[in-house]
């Protein structure tokens, strides 16, 4: 059921390795696929990311193939997942009967314990894309669906400085109830093209961001590694980057653009990490 699985790695490792090990063990590439859901495992946090595509058809988000004494439950039997619909178009999400128009930018959380989820598009020409988050859950909370205009919206940065964004909190204590899953939307304002700087760690929390928004010749470069040890990644549309807990993770594009943040950890507070200065950055 999972397209690849990624690995826990030692920040020693990171310091040896060379830029295609880098992508390989950190760079999530091809999300999304027409008409399917794909999802990558990472130890870190055991979180799982993905995405679903229908396009003309209905996507079902799959059963448990492994391990055995899981096979044939719920994906979402012991887990909780956000959405975020990154397409062009307004699609819909059905959650054990229940259906929600999911327009986009905007968000559902699922509990743990839903059993049927599908998703689809409204319009074939314009489809939804769903961008999927999912971490383990020790107990269940409600479903919800969350407006963008219902998120608790952060204005950060200056544009003197080209980090000038807005962070939409969506599945935060303050908007929706969750087991340990943290999830946001940030947005770049024109102009502006650095995100998360000066850079901070959170040692006891594992991060993924997705990068959206980006013309075909645009890229980020992704800033990972402990502060005394830096190192980058190029990323382009549509892809994800793991966020070890012992790495910064900052980012600068060549244009304005869109990411999403998922965490998963040992606490709900987004404000609980340890910022650095530029400075102690080599």
């Amino acid at each position: 059921m999972f397209s690849r699985t990624f690995y826990a790695t030692h920040p020693d490792e990171m310091a040896l390795a060379d830029t295609q090990a880098l992508r390989d063990r950190y760079l999530i590439r091809d999300l999304f696929v027409a008409e399917t859901a794909q999802l990558n495992y990472l130890h870190q946090e055991r979180l799982v990311i993905g995405g679903a595509a229908p396009v003309t058809s209905a996507v079902h988000l799959p059963a448990h193939t492994e391990p055995a004494s899981m096979v044939g439950q719920p994906f979402l039997a012991a887990r909780e997942m956000g959405i975020v619909n990154v397409g062009e178009g307004a699609g819909e999400i059905e959650a054990d009967g229940v259906t929600y128009n999911i327009d986009p930018l905007d968000a559902l959380y699922l509990g743990r314990g839903t059993s049927e989820v599908i998703f689809r598009s409204k319009d074939a020409a314009t489809p939804a894309r769903f961008y999927l988050a999912s971490t383990p859950a020790h107990c269940a909370y409600p479903n919800k669906h969350i407006l963008l205009s219902g998120s608790n919206p952060l204005h950060r940065g200056d544009q003197l400085t080209a980090n000038q964004r807005t962070v939409h909190q969506l599945v935060v204590p303050q908007v929706c109830a969750s087991a340990q899953l943290l999830l946001g939307l940030t947005i770049l304002k024109p102009g502006n093209v650095w995100n998360t700087m000066p850079p901070h760690l959170h040692d006891r929390r594992s991060e993924a961001y997705y990068y959206f928004r980006l013309g075909p010749s645009d890229r980020v470069f992704h800033f990972m590694g402990q502060p005394q040890n830096t190192r980058q990644i190029v990323v382009a549309n549509e892809e994800a980057v793991i966020c070890p807990p012992w790495s910064i993770h900052s980012g600068v594009g060549t244009s304005n653009y869109a990411f999403i943040w998922a965490m998963g950890g040992e606490n709900l507070d987004y404000g609980d990490f340890n910022e650095l200065d530029i400075c102690q950055l080599s």
